[in-house]
């Protein structure tokens, strides 16, 4: 082989040679591998041209370049503290933090430079407006409808941005010492009417209760008078009949019946005691025996 033929062949694989590297260069800047948590955006002559999502995508080498790496993971604000004035003139410390993730990085990379300071930005403006309509009782009570309407109002303010808002919390509202000191007071104090008045209707339900166990009880003596009543009336009718059937001798024969029982019960009391008696009471059993015996026989 001579010298020349050398010289060609060197030449020619040399030629190869930058083919091949040429050709793995083109592969190497064509092909680009995104990342999971990542979104690419690829910029064409400086213009944006597309967005690659995770996974294998191919450009055009040498005309199209990733000008942004955007992360699409969630992100937290920093913890940030707001002055605001509610609408009764008190002023608060708010300490809030938002959650955000970057949806529409096209937007994000050509829209706003700094995207977490206009967020924190955002947020301390809508947070102060909206505590502005609100007395501090509602900002201490109502605290879960102010997070969620401050969620709306920041996510409308960056819709634009191409981002999403995830979450935004109210960690905190501070007060001044004389505020605290002034709202202690006025918790004591409504303790204090709450008591008095738990108070008043303890004693309100007592007298209630009484006085329902005062009607109860007429009720029931008003029952057994009413069955007193009714027994004494049979018993009258009773005598009556027998009056009316067996004539005057019934009649005597009840009255002296009860004077005995009457003397009876006298002399069974307790204790050794002398009791006199009258002729007539001694007459009375002297018919009382007479009638017993009349009718027993």
């Amino acid at each position: 082989m001579t010298e020349d033929q050398i010289l060609d062949l060197l030449s020619n694989s040399g030629v190869y040679l930058l083919g091949a590297l040429f050709l793995i260069l083109v592969v190497l800047k064509g092909v680009r591998i995104v990342p999971q948590a990542e979104k690419h955006v690829v910029e064409r002559f400086g213009r944006l041209h597309s967005v690659l999502g995770p996974g294998i995508n191919f450009i055009v080498p040498f005309l199209d370049r990733i000008a942004h790496k955007i992360s699409i993971l969630e992100r937290q604000l920093p913890t940030a503290t707001q002055d605001a004035i509610t609408k009764d003139n008190v002023l608060v410390q708010v300490d809030t933090s938002v959650f955000y993730r970057i949806t529409e990085p096209e937007k994000t990379v050509y829209r706003i430079r700094d995207v977490d300071a206009a967020i924190a930005t955002t947020v301390a403006g809508i947070v102060r407006a909206e505590i502005g309509k609100m007395d501090l009782d509602e900002v201490q009570s109502n605290r879960a409808s102010l997070i969620a309407t401050i969620k709306a109002s920041v996510e409308d303010a960056v819709d634009d941005w191409g981002i999403q808002v995830t979450r935004a919390e109210i960690l905190d509202v501070n007060l001044d010492q004389a505020t605290r000191d002034a709202m202690l007071q006025q918790l004591n104090a409504e303790r204090a009417r709450r008591a008095h008045v738990t108070e008043a209707e303890g004693r309100k339900r007592a007298v209630e209760l009484n006085a329902d166990a005062e009607l109860y009880a007429a009720e029931q003596t008003a029952k057994a008078r009413r069955i007193q009543a009714d027994a004494e009336a049979y018993a009258t009718g009773v005598v009556a009949a027998a009056i009316q059937a067996n004539g005057l001798e019934a009649a005597q024969y009840q009255v002296a019946l009860k004077q005995v029982e009457a003397l009876n019960a006298l002399g069974q009391g307790s204790g050794k005691q002398t009791v006199i008696l009258p002729a007539s009471a001694l007459e009375a059993f002297g018919d009382a025996f007479a009638m017993l015996k009349g009718r027993g026989g």
